[in-house]
């Protein structure tokens, strides 16, 4: 079992940059796979970016090249650096923890793109 906690999430105008955070109660040396999902309004959930405890990665075609996740064991955090922001990027971030058959998810932490 874990807890997930997100943060960094906030408005910013259109090509600029955000970092997500997101802080595991738990070492995540041994968690399978860590990712960030989110949702727009009236969208489906959607992947944006996994990675795995041998650091793969699983990046959305819709946002590759602009964001870059990664993982630090030593301090159960995961981020997500999301560069050249679009408006189509607004939605809630959501963090996933997948520990074989379940899977865990934080609050969510909002993100708005706009001028």
């Amino acid at each position: 079992q874990v807890q997930l906690v997100e943060s960094g999430g906030g408005l910013v105008q259109p090509g600029g940059s955000l970092r997500l955070s997101c802080a595991a109660s738990r070492s995540i040396r041994t968690i399978y796979r860590m990712g960030w999902f989110r949702q727009a309004p009236g969208k489906q959930h959607e992947l944006v970016a996994t990675i795995t405890n041998t650091g793969n990665t699983n990046i959305a075609d819709s946002v590759k090249g602009r964001f870059t996740i990664s993982r630090d064991n030593a301090k159960n955090m995961v981020y997500l650096q999301m560069n050249s922001l679009k408006p189509e990027d607004t939605a809630v971030y959501y963090c996933n923890a997948l520990i074989p058959p379940r899977e865990y998810w934080g609050q969510g932490t909002q993100v708005t793109v706009s001028s």
